[in-house]
């Protein structure tokens, strides 16, 4: 049976941001591509309970066996968790702009505990204006940044926002999730696309990810910052299908 590739989303965002290379992953999958929702954001509203466990158990009922799933920075967290805890739903991962620990650590490069701490103090008083500054920080060193600042508020408004209690939870996943023994005993192949640019998530990961797992299938896109995928959309699929 054709294996099903399933695109999985960052935090504060929505499966609409893929719209711009599903056109191209359904022909290479023969339109069985699957965006999800993370559960909170978007169409999916119905969870109360926003922590990683329950947010990929929800995930893992909607998978088929054997999915390929590419997870952009929150979303490959669920995806590892995902290959980890439920193998049978994943035969491959590719981590986009992510790694296995956001927070940075004297022996790991990740975002600083500030920046984190600052986005969840400004959502008590402003969600909206805190995922715009998210948004721009994501765009931030590309040469096209003021364009995909836009194009990825463009996509946002597609769907509903986010529960406020999604986001919050969200933030306290990214800053104290730790799966580098999950990602280290995967039994599936793991890829990972970067952008050197990227002002979230350091490339420099790479050489500390490597030493987790010697066999992960790395790619750095030399000019894309956090979302590869919208500011070198044909740079990214040649390198996506190239991992698939």
């Amino acid at each position: 049976m054709q294996k099903q590739l399933v695109l999985l989303h960052g935090w504060g965002m929505n499966n609409k941001v893929w719209e711009l290379i599903r056109p191209e992953l359904n022909f290479l999958f023969d339109g069985d591509v699957r965006a999800l929702d993370l559960p909170g954001y978007g169409e999916s509203q119905q969870l109360h309970t926003y922590d990683l466990p329950t947010m990929s158990a929800l995930l893992a009922d909607q998978l088929q066996d054997n999915s390929v799933i590419v997870g952009w920075s929150l979303g490959g967290l669920v995806a590892l968790y995902l290959a980890y805890f439920y193998p049978h739903k994943v035969s491959k991962v590719i981590l986009v702009a992510s790694t296995p620990f956001f927070a940075q650590q004297a022996d790991w490069p990740g975002i600083k505990t500030q920046v984190l701490g600052d986005f969840s103090s400004q959502l008590l008083n402003n969600s909206a204006k805190t995922i715009e500054r998210f948004l721009a920080i994501q765009a931030m060193g590309s040469d096209t940044a003021r364009a995909d600042t836009k194009q990825l508020k463009a996509l946002l408004k597609q769907a509903p926002p986010p529960q406020a209690e999604a986001l919050r939870q969200g933030l306290d996943i990214l800053q104290h999730h730790d799966l580098r023994h999950e990602f280290a005993h995967i039994k599936q192949p793991v890829g990972a696309i970067f952008g050197r640019l990227d002002a979230l998530v350091p490339y420099k990961a790479i050489a500390q990810m490597q030493a987790l797992r010697s066999d992960l299938d790395i790619a750095v896109l030399d000019k894309a910052s956090h979302a590869p995928f919208i500011s070198h959309k044909d740079e990214f699929l040649a390198t996506l299908k190239s991992m698939l």
